[in-house]
């Protein structure tokens, strides 16, 4: 399972999980921050704890090292923008902060269209507040001015995001409208044995196929930084993808009409597209 996907995962399966009552009242006494080396003080204090599960759900997930720990989410902020992967624009599996600076409150995104983000968040309610009681899949508007911003994290499979300056960056698949856990590119943090797609001949793609291997075969040209989507990839054949094999075949050293973007099978070879 891919990274982002297992963040996700690990984080929606907490929807429904609600701290501890005392005299009456939610008292932000939860199981998360003693599970997170160094913040097991949060719950002892009984702090608010929204930062602190996302720390936890990367930590469970194997990616600690992607995501800030700390139960500030303002040292959140800090921590992507000091690495430079903080953006107004949504990210798939990507922590998004509430509120001036960002410092109200945070979740991870799961989702997002033009006009809403989808997440998960802990220590809010159903009316979406940054002092809740639980853990919440929730839906807000993309573009309210409570939304500070969004860090991405450095996923291994690459990262799904709606911000057009990474747009063609190695391993990174824009789609600026709208898109899901399930555009995440296949990978994960264990390690298995990869089987790759044939080459399926060159008329195959003249014919303007719609298959899942134009998806896989997009993504594998992204991770190549040979990216000439506007959004995607998809599984639909399109310009943009002979576009981009082009700029596959000339970084492996061909040219003229040996780079017409028209797939043959030593480059199709060379790319390791996975098997679908």
């Amino acid at each position: 399972m891919a990274i982002a996907q297992n963040v996700i995962s690990i984080a929606k399966a907490e929807k429904g999980y609600q701290e501890g009552r005392s005299g009456g009242h939610w008292n932000n006494k939860e199981k998360y921050a003693a599970q997170v080396p160094g913040m097991a003080w949060v719950s002892d204090d009984e702090e608010p704890w929204c930062a602190v599960f996302t720390s936890w759900a990367a930590m469970k997930a194997g990616a600690e090292s992607l995501y800030p720990r700390t139960a500030s989410c303002s040292e959140g902020v800090n921590w992507f923008e000091r690495r430079g992967r903080f953006t107004e624009y949504p990210v798939i599996g990507g922590q998004v902060f509430y509120g001036p600076g960002g410092g109200t409150h945070t979740g991870i995104v799961y989702a997002y269209t033009s006009d809403t983000i989808f997440t998960i968040e802990g220590n809010t309610n159903v009316n979406g507040s940054a002092e809740g009681d639980g853990v919440y899949l929730k839906s807000r508007p993309r573009k309210s001015s409570y939304v500070h911003g969004y860090g991405i994290p450095d996923f291994p499979e690459g990262v799904v995001l709606a911000d057009p300056a990474w747009k063609g960056r190695p391993g990174v698949i824009f789609f600026g409208q709208e898109a899901s856990e399930a555009d995440i590119p296949s990978g994960g943090s264990t390690p298995r044995p990869q089987t790759y797609a044939p080459f399926p001949g060159s008329a195959w793609f003249r014919d303007e196929p719609r298959s899942p291997l134009i998806t896989a075969m997009g993504r594998r040209l992204v991770a190549e930084g040979c990216s000439r989507y506007s959004e995607g990839p998809g599984p639909q054949w399109t310009d943009s993808d002979r576009q981009s094999y082009a700029a596959w075949q000339r970084k492996q050293g061909f040219s003229g009409a040996d780079a017409d973007g028209w797939p043959g099978k030593a480059t199709w070879d060379a790319l390791r597209v996975p098997a679908v």
